[in-house]
């Protein structure tokens, strides 16, 4: 990152859950905070709020809907010029959809592709070409453990998450000779507004979704303290929860069929049923 200061994040969906939990973060460091948002009353509101956190911190509100190109590109514009550049970039607008394989609409593919993957895609395409310029600059793409795991019933979900880990995983690679970092999140379910946008073919899912939330032993908060140490680091792979950090290691050292079988238990004890 560039020795600017005060340092500059920007964060698409910024204006509430996790990428608000994050915002409040830098702010009360003293950071210049940009957060990203299709709400534009949410995003105001959220932008004053941050202001007050640290008389340093300059807060700002940048209408942005990951799924318009422009809207990104306008982004990073204004930030080159008002601020001079941006340190680091934060993809974390994202949905969530739930349903069997035979069971989602193509709609609900391409609706859930077009935010989670092609945002990320889009964030990544028009901050690169400033930290370039820069000579310097950091990306963090919020993925998910159904990023790193296979939890039956959410392939579309699974598919775009594992897609952004892919996306990272080659960035890092193509972005090391001019000095810009990655990192990819994987957390587990915690208490966010995933649920306010969810789209769902399995009944009562979002009071399943809830219950889950509900059993996480990290917040927001925490998760975003976890992700500016591995920030600070240069961590790629940021996996804040440790039973989800356990799981994907089985997975890795497991022959299939004995982590397909663990997976099929585990998915059946959430239905309350027996396997």
């Amino acid at each position: 990152m560039t020795s600017t200061s005060p340092q500059r994040i920007f964060i698409t969906g910024g204006a509430s859950g996790f990428g608000f939990a994050l915002a409040t973060h830098y702010a009360k460091q003293g950071w210049r905070v940009a957060i990203g948002d299709i709400s534009d009353e949410q995003g105001h509101l959220a932008a004053t709020e941050l202001g007050k956190l640290n008389p340093k911190t300059e807060a700002r509100y940048l209408h942005c809907n990951v799924t318009q190109e422009s809207d990104l590109a306008k982004a990073m514009a204004v930030l080159k010029r008002d601020w001079d550049g941006l340190d680091v970039i934060v993809n974390n607008a994202g949905v969530a959809q739930v349903g069997a394989i035979d069971t989602v609409d193509m709609q609900d593919w391409q609706w859930i592709t077009d935010i989670n993957v092609f945002g990320v895609v889009r964030g990544c395409k028009h901050a690169v070409p400033l930290f370039k310029h820069q000579g310097s600059g950091y990306i963090v793409n919020i993925a998910s453990m159904a990023g790193l795991l296979d939890v039956p019933n959410m392939a579309a979900y699974n598919a775009t998450k594992a897609a952004v880990v892919s996306i990272s995983e080659t960035l890092q690679h193509e972005l090391a000779p001019h000095n810009i970092g990655v990192s990819v999140v994987c957390p587990s379910f915690f208490r966010t507004n995933l649920g306010a946008t969810m789209r769902s073919t399995v009944p009562g899912m979002d009071k399943t979704l809830d219950k889950l939330m509900s059993k996480s032993t990290l917040s927001a908060d925490d998760i975003a303290q976890v992700v500016a140490k591995a920030i600070e680091k240069r961590q790629f792979y940021v996996i804040p929860h440790a039973n989800a950090r356990r799981i994907w290691r089985l997975k890795t050292w497991l022959p299939r069929r004995w982590y397909a079988r663990m997976m099929q238990k585990q998915t059946a004890k959430l239905r309350g049923k027996s396997a």
